[in-house]
């Protein structure tokens, strides 16, 4: 296609959609990527998924601390861009920098707007036990993803799909849906529609203090929080003082009292019903499903979980 596009994006979430431009002919003009980061151990850097994809494809790069200055207002004017594009990039646009492009900003975004604006879409569905989720394609406007939506698309969810899964699926769809929203905008058979304000809802950014598990819940809520922590940040108990993640489980008709231990197969006990843990980590070792974790540590029943 003839746009002129920058792309901005940082996690691997951005990546199907940097990949389908450049497999569709795009004239990518720039990359933006937020800049590498050091570890919480050690000094080593980390780049992210899209500076690490883009340098090895040799695409012309940009990774600025802040959007808000002259210096990067004057920068992006000049590459004269029909259009950028906004994947999970991690930096708020300034208002001034939306009216460069003759198309404006186009962000994909995690939900069926104007449900779940905001940081945590995904996790946000899943833990509150929404039937669906989706991609929405929207102009990016100077509030919140308030903008007009240029197309979406809502795949179900269920009980047993995490975070990370989730996320995987829709990259894919968000870049298929991309492609053909962009044919539509440049031969302007596509028509925004503008969400209603009354039907939106937030998706708060995930705080470690929410992190922790809550056995005094229903085990539908149980299961609905770690899956939608799994695998980051991970929803998380203690037992003798070790700190143990819980990446899958599921429900059970088992009971006893909550944050008990009902057998030896880590089944646990919740408010109602009980959860099956299936998939964990103790803190510093490796994933385990249940059945290798159990062979070299004992939660015996009886135990309570905090």
């Amino acid at each position: 296609m003839s746009l002129n596009v920058i792309f901005m994006g940082t996690p691997e979430f951005s990546l199907p959609a940097l990949k389908e431009l450049i497999k569709n002919n795009f004239n990518i003009l720039k990359i933006y990527t937020q800049p590498p980061k050091k570890s919480k151990r050690g000094q080593k850097i980390n780049v992210s998924p899209i500076e690490e994809f883009s340098r090895k494809k040799k695409l012309s790069l940009r990774s600025p601390s802040s959007l808000n200055n002259d210096e990067e207002f004057k920068v992006l004017k000049n590459l004269t861009p029909d259009l950028v594009i906004v994947v999970a990039y991690g930096q708020i646009i300034p208002k001034k920098f939306l009216e460069i492009p003759k198309f404006g900003f186009i962000n994909i975004h995690a939900s069926l707007l104007p449900r779940w604006r905001g940081a945590a879409p995904i996790q946000r569905a899943i833990m509150n036990q929404d039937k669906k989720i989706g991609i929405s394609i929207m102009k990016i406007e100077e509030k919140l993803d308030c903008g007009p939506v240029l197309s979406s698309k809502e795949i179900k969810l269920n009980q047993n799909s995490t975070f990370g899964e989730i996320e995987k699926k829709l990259s894919v769809i968000g870049a298929d849906l991309l492609f053909d929203t962009l044919k539509n905008l440049e031969n302007k058979k596509i028509e925004p529609k503008r969400q209603d304000d009354n039907k939106a809802t937030y998706a708060k950014k995930i705080i470690k203090e929410e992190t922790r598990i809550n056995w005094n819940l229903e085990s539908d809520n149980v299961i609905a929080h770690i899956h939608g922590l799994s695998p980051s940040p991970g929803a998380w108990f203690e037992h003798k003082g070790d700190r143990f993640k819980v990446f899958k489980a599921i429900k059970s008709s088992l009971s006893g009292k909550a944050g008990t231990v009902i057998d030896e197969n880590l089944n646990v006990a919740c408010k109602s019903n009980s959860i099956q843990i299936l998939e964990l980590q103790k803190q510093g070792k490796n994933k385990q499903t249940v059945k290798e974790f159990l062979l070299g540590y004992k939660i015996s029943s009886g135990s309570i979980l905090v």
